[in-house]
């Protein structure tokens, strides 16, 4: 089936129904649509945090997570 088929196939199943089951399918297609950027578009930022920096933030991590402070509560 071609695409465009496949369009206006939607299109006439959804212009049958109410206006409030046309907002549930729009959030659905919403919801299957893809968030956010794709991970090669944020390569232009590789390097921009110092070494020095990550190893502080890897140190910092290491030694800040994963520990329970029993006296916090």
């Amino acid at each position: 089936m071609p695409t465009e088929s496949i369009k206006d196939n939607l299109i006439a199943q959804i212009d049958k129904l109410p206006h409030d089951l046309q907002l549930r399918v729009l959030d659905f297609v919403k919801a299957l649509t893809p968030k956010g950027v794709e991970g090669k578009s944020l390569l232009r930022f590789e390097g921009a945090i110092p070494a020095d920096d990550l190893q502080l933030i890897s140190k910092t991590i290491e030694e800040g997570c994963e520990k329970v402070d029993i006296s916090e509560w």
